[in-house]
């Protein structure tokens, strides 16, 4: 558990804390993923919601390798300038779809701690194996459903350009764009309200706990 927790606290430096990713951070990151997917397949850890979560959180840096191979096959490969401008909205998309879903992974170890130190037996109900496979698979499923129109504005964005004016396509670039504008602003606040969140849940566990 020990392991574990240096873990969380590499993962909250690197979204939490950090105003974004540089290359040692995604790089150490990697690496406790990594590990971690090892150390959860040990005996010795049991299952556990908290255990799910963070197996969770371990699995979304995939996309961050899969951004990172394909940056680097991008750059070893001679490549169209159509194709590298799609190629890099979806590698930036993967990077934005992996830490929105690592904040929220991290919020809910966040709320689950706070459940357990201060409502330890009340919320013995809501801290189950199944409702954290659950919350897991709903930020998944949310998240990519956000990468999607992402990525689907980039793609219209790259190509209104040979559009004609009066094409249905026009009303489709227009309604995709607001809503990823949208959405982009929601997941800016959000991630401000995550934070603070996150540091108060934190701050209330760490005197609760030197009080005791």
């Amino acid at each position: 558990m020990k392991d574990l927790r240096r873990y969380l606290v590499l993962k909250y430096i690197q979204y939490l804390v950090l105003s974004s990713s540089n290359a040692i951070s995604t790089f150490l990151g990697l690496l406790g993923s990594v590990y971690t997917i090892i150390l959860l397949q040990s005996a010795k850890v049991s299952s556990k919601s908290t255990t799910v979560l963070i197996s969770s959180l371990a699995k979304a840096d995939i996309l961050v390798s899969v951004s990172v191979v394909s940056e680097m096959a991008v750059r070893t490969f001679d490549v169209t300038t159509s194709s590298t401008a799609f190629t890099s909205a979806l590698l930036q998309n993967l990077l934005t779809a992996n830490a929105h879903i690592s904040c929220l992974l991290l919020s809910g170890v966040a709320f689950e701690a706070y459940l357990i130190t201060f409502f330890p037996t009340e919320s013995r109900r809501l801290r189950t194996v199944k409702n954290a496979r659950l919350t897991s698979r709903i930020i998944w499923i949310l998240v990519t459903a956000e990468c999607a129109l992402f990525q689907a504005d980039d793609l219209l964005k790259a190509s209104s350009t040979s559009a004609p004016t009066r094409s249905p396509c026009v009303l489709l670039f227009h309604f995709s764009s607001t809503a990823a504008a949208l959405l982009r602003s929601l997941s800016y606040f959000l991630g401000i309200l995550l934070r603070t969140v996150n540091v108060y849940i934190y701050y209330k566990i760490f005197f609760s706990m030197s009080n005791r």
